[in-house]
């Protein structure tokens, strides 16, 4: 498969002659890590407000269904009497 010895070793990239390093300051992390820090606390933050609104929602559902329900109560309950009596 390889024509030699020599290239057999340096075909791995672990081997490889062509590596790249980077250099990169102390503060970089630091602000790698805050940055990501921020996108965390706004990604909180929206879902959050996502959430609170889908509970509104809910409830204000909930409390039209138990409107609608209770007065379907209060209209059948005189009928309930009357059949009662009659």
């Amino acid at each position: 498969m390889y024509s030699s010895l020599f290239d057999a070793v340096f075909a791995d990239s672990f081997f490889s002659p062509m590596r790249t390093v980077y250099a990169v300051s102390d503060s970089q992390p630091e602000e790698i890590k805050r940055n990501q820090r921020e996108e965390e606390l706004e990604n909180i933050e929206a879902s959050r407000k996502k959430l609170e609104e889908s509970y509104q929602a809910r409830v204000k559902v909930l409390d039209e269904s138990e409107q609608e329900l209770q007065e379907e109560i209060k209209a059948l309950a005189p009928a309930k009497k009357d059949m009662v009596t009659a």
